[in-house]
């Protein structure tokens, strides 16, 4: 068996200053040429096959085997988001206004991290790897983009895995379940016109706003009664714009929100009822309405064989109370795409910041992880890897 935990251990302190370089120069969506251009330098370094510009700023690398076998598609994300830093440590963003929010600068680390581990073993490879750095996660184009490029074909993948760092865990938890585990993600626009004119005389106007919050309020009642109660889902209006003076009734009134769910079923039932919604208020009220949906993602779908076969390799390190099987999300992730049609497992590992008193989330602007979850997450990645493509490899 291989020591993979050792083997990780031992690349700590790379692990932890590479996550801290890609902390401090932060880059948007298909804007990741420092971050893609420092992993391809990495790959290249290790003998593997790079592929470069892949969905635009997306990286490929293969890892070749001395014999034949499966190939395991490893992806990571790159970009990060855009968020002004309100860290004050020393790897805080230079960059105002872009910040690692949600551990992507973990996850390209972690996925370098592998990459070198496994290429140390190359010899014993029955198959090959092929390691993916996506870009554009957070507007969910990165894995479009990829796909489109042909990322899921010479090689075509047996499997996909992956993993997120999760700080909402402890160190040592692993959320590791079967199906669903994060949400599709649909945005949708609503435009409502009605009649403008003056805020004093609103008898010979016909007010958007008013609709609009009619809207607002309706659009909750499709959760609580239209989606059966053991299904989830989210709707929710994020932004309201109409208006332009105290004294002016506004012809216009746009909301845009986001869907979220585990079925499509489920998607299709809630996009139909806010139409349904939408245009019944807006005729009640006298205004005229669109709805613009666009479905942005797929749920994230862990294949059952696929994460069973991992949870005997992680348990390994974390033990049976480390296996969480119940972890879910409605947040949303476009690995999803690769494993709607390679099947796959998705994982979240436990990164909790010790001794925070306060908890900041993913996405806020104090997010953060504790790093000593790099080294883990590269022995729990490179063991579940190496399970398909290194026979007899794996243990902890």
């Amino acid at each position: 068996m291989i020591d993979f935990k050792a083997e990780a251990e031992s690349l700590r302190d790379e692990l932890i200053a590479r996550r801290r370089d890609f902390h401090i120069h932060p880059e948007l969506a298909f804007e990741e040429y420092r971050t893609s251009g420092i992993v391809a330098e990495e790959l290249n370094k290790l003998g593997l096959e790079v592929q470069t510009g892949v969905g635009k700023t997306g990286v490929v690398g293969i890892l070749e085997g001395a014999k034949d076998g499966p190939t395991v598609l490893v992806r990571a994300d790159m970009d990060a988001l855009p968020i002004l830093e309100k860290n004050a440590v020393e790897y805080a963003s230079q960059t105002p206004g872009k910040m690692h929010a949600c551990g992507h600068d973990g996850h390209t680390t972690i996925g370098l991290g592998v990459a070198k581990l496994l290429s140390k073993h190359r010899d014993e490879l029955a198959g090959r790897i092929k390691f993916v750095f996506q870009p554009a996660e957070e507007i969910v184009g990165g894995a479009k983009a990829m796909v489109a490029d042909g990322v899921l074909q010479d090689p075509r993948p047996d499997v996909t895995l992956g993993l997120h760092l999760w700080n909402s865990m402890p160190i040592g938890k692993l959320g590791v379940g079967d199906g669903p585990v994060m949400a599709g993600s649909s945005i949708f626009t609503i435009n409502l016109t009605g009649k403008g004119g003056h805020g004093a005389l609103p008898d010979v106007s016909i007010d958007p706003i008013v609709c609009a919050a009619q809207v607002v309020t309706a659009l909750q009642s499709i959760v609580s009664r239209n989606v059966d109660p053991l299904e989830s889902a989210v709707v929710s209006v994020t932004r309201i714009q109409a208006g332009t003076a105290y004294n002016i009734i506004p012809q216009d009134a746009e909301l845009w929100g986001t869907i979220r769910t585990f079925k499509n079923e489920v998607r299709d039932r809630v996009e139909n009822r806010m139409r349904e919604i939408v245009d019944g208020i807006a005729s009640a009220m006298g205004c005229t309405s669109t709805v613009e949906i666009v479905h942005k993602s797929v749920p994230v779908r862990n294949d059952s064989t696929v994460t069973e076969r991992g949870r005997e390799v992680l348990r390994q390190f974390v033990g049976d109370e480390g296996i969480l099987t119940t972890e879910r999300t409605m947040g949303a992730e476009d690995v999803g795409l690769f494993m709607d049609d390679i099947p796959g497992l998705y994982f979240f590992v436990g990164a909790a910041v010790p001794g925070q008193t306060e908890y900041y989330g993913h996405h806020h602007p104090r997010f953060d992880f504790d790093e000593n979850a790099l080294p883990l997450s590269v022995a729990l990645l490179a063991s579940a890897v190496a399970d398909y493509v290194i026979p007899t490899a794996t243990g902890a």
